[in-house]
């Protein structure tokens, strides 16, 4: 890296002032920086198998709290991954032991959404859309924590993106679920 910026390590020594939150699978395949060309201190991310915001998660909740309040981000992208392995592991029907409790609010997303997810034509086809339902998910979590509704309360600037990753072609699909805050009434 000096090689080619020498000051490159000076300046990221005082730079922690991102505007995004990524939320990712921790899959690393999907390397957060390097998808959206951002270089480090410009992006802050949370990582778990299949890119879960669960509202029990501790660690996720800190992440998402510091992100918010304390580092002031003005977008959080929420971004699963066509070819997951914790999606696919979710509904196969195999026991793995701990990552089973994980993964069950995915399982319960398939049940919810079966008769879609049947009405298609494969299995890679069904994964697929389980990832982004997946997805869609994880950003209602997001959008309807009480970190995220309290800075919207006090006027800041922020939204909820959702994306999935394509492995193989490199290229992000935005599904169209953004969620900014509601507007305010004038008295």
């Amino acid at each position: 890296m000096t090689s080619e910026d020498p000051d490159f390590f000076r300046r990221l020594e005082r730079q922690q002032a991102p505007h995004y939150l990524w939320i990712g699978c921790s899959d690393s395949r999907v390397p957060a920086n390097t998808i959206v060309g951002l270089d480090p201190g410009e992006l802050f991310v949370h990582r778990n198998v299949a890119n879960l915001a669960s509202p029990q998660d501790a660690n996720y909740l800190s992440v998402l709290q510091f992100a918010v309040d304390v580092l002031k981000v003005h977008h959080i992208m929420v971004v699963g991954h066509y070819g997951c392995g914790g999606v696919s592991a979710a509904v196969d029907g195999r026991r793995r032991g701990l990552v089973d409790h994980w993964l069950h609010p995915i399982r319960e997303l398939s049940r919810t959404h079966s008769q879609e997810l049947e009405a298609l034509r494969d299995e890679h086809s069904r994964l697929d859309r389980l990832c982004e339902l997946n997805v869609m998910q994880q950003v209602k979590n997001v959008a309807s924590d009480v970190f995220v509704l309290d800075a919207w309360a006090r006027g800041q600037n922020l939204s909820v993106h959702g994306w999935v990753y394509s492995v193989g072609n490199g290229l992000i699909k935005d599904l169209n679920v953004t969620v900014s805050a509601p507007r305010r009434r004038s008295a």
